[in-house]
């Protein structure tokens, strides 16, 4: 059954944190922010690790995978969770588990307790089902796409600001109280897994489940379907073709970016000429603000994915979602393979941000896709198709250590260009029966006439104000009528 009472706009009441609905999107964002942050917040500091515990390009790669690989369980199980006990509970453990590894690798001293390490901290990742899951919970069809987008994109923007950050924590800790360069990446992480438990118990205090309530009260009054069809919907909405489409297309543009925030720092210090000769230290700081570009793309590029979505839904419906959704992947595929050829550092950025924006509209464009397809088990499809990211990102990351592209990213680079161009044409292939086109188009067009209507008595309320402020002042100044 179709929860009640979600919000037909977020740009107008933005600010309005009185809204739960408002206030659960913030709140989602900002989790999934700390979340990304606290998952590649070792990533701009690899330079440093990979000297101090003495790594190989091979140990590089596989602890490239590992943080990546786990996510993909991670994302099968937490939609489930979502499904099961509402996504409150789901963000507030998630948060506090997860942020147990990001502190604890502080403590590895050898190849495989870091592996270990990066391999657990993967499972925060989990966090971005959830955050898509709250927030289409809680928005009408016709804002979905551009809340999902714009609450994914904001979280997704701490992989770059990690890249720009964490450099200069670790910097702060050597200048500000003397650590050695391995201390100072240790403490680091300690920190993020601190601020990362503190968020996990806000999100708890700060939210709820679905805009007039928690799950566990809405199945009480026969508002939702209870826990027992949870699993028996998720197998349904397992054996859905379009959902496998999907988790491949989400591989192709999410995976990509998990890919690129895991790799690009060191790609720019080892393919670039400018990075020969610079200290480490500087050397990881400067690349981590080239990189951080990518990810700071997110302030924008995934809601424009989003809007989109919600834009071309307005004029074709549930069509106009996926073929959007093929213009973005086709755009990202083309770019990447841009990109990998540019040879020295000055045209690299430029094509690395062209690259960016539409990777991230492209995940903008798949999640405004994703809840139609099966509203009663939103978890198991966004779970699923979330992990499909994860999965896109670890065949990536076996790419660039195989044996053909280990001294070749470039060229990696390439190809996984190429594969994106052709996974485009699977979104044309997602289609939905002529009911719910009709169904969706309804419900599309109320949402929308909902929101013109509560602008209208927005107004009429602001105009009746300023009537009775006009007449209070004429009774009271009956010789000078306004």
């Amino acid at each position: 059954m179709e929860l009640q009472n979600k919000a037909t706009s977020l740009w107008r009441n933005f600010f309005n944190v009185r809204m739960v609905q408002i206030r659960t999107f913030h709140m989602t964002w900002f989790a999934f922010f700390a979340c990304f942050f606290a998952w590649f917040g070792i990533a701009p500091m690899m330079i440093i690790v990979r000297e101090e515990l003495g790594l190989t390009k091979s140990q590089v790669g596989w602890t490239i995978i590992a943080s990546v690989a786990v996510t993909v369980f991670a994302r099968f199980f937490i939609g489930w969770f979502c499904d099961r006990v509402g996504p409150r509970i789901a963000y507030t453990s998630l948060l506090i588990v997860g942020s147990l590894p990001v502190a604890g690798i502080g403590l590895a001293n050898s190849f495989e307790s870091f592996l270990i390490f990066r391999l657990l901290i993967g499972v925060i990742g989990a966090s971005f089902v959830i955050t898509q899951y709250h927030t289409t919970v809680m928005f009408a069809p016709n804002v979905v796409g551009t809340a999902n987008a714009t609450s994914a994109g904001w979280g997704n923007l701490g992989g770059g600001v990690t890249q720009i950050v964490m450099p200069l924590i670790f910097t702060g800790f050597i200048v500000g109280f003397g650590f050695t360069d391995a201390a100072a990446w240790r403490a680091s992480m300690v920190l993020v897994g601190a601020v990362t438990f503190s968020i996990g118990i806000a999100y708890f205090f700060l939210t709820q489940d679905a805009p007039d309530g928690n799950f566990k009260d809405l199945r009480a009054q026969g508002k939702m379907q209870s826990k027992d069809k949870v699993t028996g919907a998720y197998f349904a909405a397992m054996a859905d073709y379009r959902v496998w489409l999907m988790f491949v297309i989400y591989g192709a543009c999410f995976g990509i970016e998990l890919l690129v925030n895991g790799s690009i720092a060191l790609y720019f210090v080892d393919y670039f000429d400018f990075f020969k000769g610079m200290p480490l230290a500087r050397a990881a700081v400067t690349a981590g603000m080239i990189a951080g570009l990518f990810g700071l793309m997110n302030i924008f590029a995934r809601t424009l994915g989003g809007i989109f979505g919600d834009n071309f839904a307005a004029l074709w419906g549930l069509k106009g979602r996926t073929t959007w959704l093929f213009i973005a992947l086709l755009g990202e595929g083309l770019a990447l393979m841009l990109f990998s050829q540019m040879p020295i550092l000055v045209l690299a950025i430029p094509t690395l941000i062209l690259f960016s924006l539409f990777t991230q509209m492209s995940e903008g464009a798949t999640y405004s896709v994703v809840p139609f397809v099966n509203k009663k088990a939103l978890g198991a499809v966004a779970g699923v198709v979330g992990a499909g990211g994860n999965a896109g990102a670890v065949l990536g990351g076996f790419l660039l250590k195989s044996e053909a592209y280990n001294s070749n990213w470039d060229d990696a680079y390439l190809t996984i260009g190429m594969i994106v161009t052709c996974v485009s044409v699977l979104a044309l292939f997602i289609r939905f029966s002529p009911e719910q086109e009709a169904e969706e188009r309804a419900l599309f067009e109320k949402a929308s006439l909902d929101g013109l209507q509560m602008h209208a008595d927005q107004a009429n309320a602001a105009l009746a104000k300023s009537v009775a402020i006009v007449e209070d002042y004429n009774r009271t100044h009956p010789d000078n009528k306004a």
